[in-house]
Order: C-alpha cells, then structure tokens, then sequence
C-alpha cells in the first residue's frame, strides 16, 4: 500500500515534513510535485458550495495576505533560520 508524506522542493532536494513509518531504507519513491492551486478539494470531502462559502469567508483575509510585509511567511523555515 503506498504511503504519502509530504515535502517541500529546496535547491534540488525533497525535505519530508514528517518521517514516514514502517519504510525500510532504499525505498522505491515517485515524487509528484503540486501547484499551490492544485489542491483537490473533493477528496478532502469538500464539494463546490462548500468551497464557495470558504472562500467567501476567508476573502475577509486577503488584503492581510497580499500584503507584501507578509512575504517572509512564505518560507517562514528559512526566515526563521536567517534571524
């Protein structure tokens, strides 16, 4: 049965965000790489009136998050690393 762990691409390598269980060293891996905007709703039992409604309710947000001074959470790890 596969196992999914997610990751982050950096410099050419894949970091887990977590360690994956029970997989012995030398495991086969296929990597597949997401666009932000590529998230499937549906299979996190989400249906499009839902998604209406939260994006409706977060849209409240979005000028905090466009704002430019919010950027440094965009990579908040290697922020946090540098300071």
């Amino acid at each position: 049965m596969p196992t999914s762990v997610e990751g982050i691409y950096r410099n050419g390598r894949i970091e887990l965000l977590e360690n994956p269980l029970n997989i012995p060293e030398g495991a086969l891996v296929i990597v597949t790489f997401l666009r932000k905007n590529d998230i499937d709703l549906a299979s996190q039992g989400i249906d499009r009136e839902q998604a209406r409604v939260l994006r409706a309710n977060l849209a409240t947000f979005s000028e905090g998050w466009d704002n430019p001074e919010m950027s440094i959470y965009d990579d908040y790890d290697a922020a946090k690393a540098n300071h």
